[in-house]
């Protein structure tokens, strides 16, 4: 398959803080990534490397096979770039419906009639069309996760980024959801996962990078990386031959 998304040697440090450290990893087309590691790993600060909120001290991040290093974030979305938030930032005041109306407008750029079909075709699929005209401040933490999501592909991204999306959730809601992003993924969008919910993660995901003070240190096949020593002893901090 083809790369449809890629960092090479991206670098990004806040004085002595180093957020970014030489991160190089692909991703192919309709592949399912999943990205582990402790609290403060910067794990948030790649996906805002990726999506351009944050500029790269160095290195090079390519979409289709072209350089996005220094595009502004709007263009990045545009190209076909979408992340969900790790905490769901609802326009709380619009309905659930305005707000994926938000997602295809500016971030597809799309007119309205079309972004009105987009909207209600994806509030079909994740789930939410019963709630078309509710105000997002009123929706339940499922439901407002499942309206992150539902923006995020409102936009048609290539590539979309899903930021502990999970998290917060009972088992029976993390079921649902985990359901609905197997579906997602038959559209045949590439996806980046973030995820502290490794059971909800490996469900789903093809491969695991594992990301620790801004440096990947392993990456591969899900349950060979769950079982390795380096990960046993670094993200879920126990001695390997405890």
């Amino acid at each position: 398959m083809a790369e449809i998304l890629s960092l090479s040697g991206v670098k990004k440090a806040y004085g002595a803080v180093t957020v970014a450290d030489d991160q190089s990893w692909a991703l192919d087309e309709g592949e399912a990534l999943g990205v582990i590691g402790p609290n403060g790993a910067g794990k948030t600060s790649m996906f805002n490397l990726v999506t351009g909120t944050i500029a790269a001290d160095a290195g090079t991040i390519r979409l289709a096979g072209q350089d996005v290093t220094r595009w502004p974030a709007a263009r990045r979305c545009r190209a076909g770039i979408a992340r969900s938030f790790q905490v769901p930032q609802p326009f709380g005041g619009m309905t659930v419906f305005e707000n994926c109306l938000v997602g295809a407008m500016q971030g597809a750029g799309l007119g309205v009639a079309e972004a009105e079909a987009v909207a209600l075709d994806v509030l079909d699929r994740t789930g939410l069309l019963r709630r078309a005209n509710v105000l997002a401040g009123g929706l339940t933490l499922l439901e407002r996760k499942r309206l992150e999501l539902s923006r995020a592909l409102c936009a048609r991204p290539k590539v979309l980024l899903l930021d502990e999306i999970a998290g917060g959730l009972t088992e029976g809601e993390c079921h649902s959801l985990v359901e609905t992003i197997r579906n997602v993924r038959q559209t045949g969008v590439s996806i980046v996962w973030i995820e502290h919910v490794v059971h909800a993660l490996l469900a789903v995901v093809d491969r695991l990078i594992v990301i620790d003070f801004g440096r990947k240190i392993a990456e591969g096949e899900p349950q060979a990386i769950m079982n390795s020593k380096e990960v046993r002893e670094i993200y879920l901090g126990i001695e390997a031959d405890a």
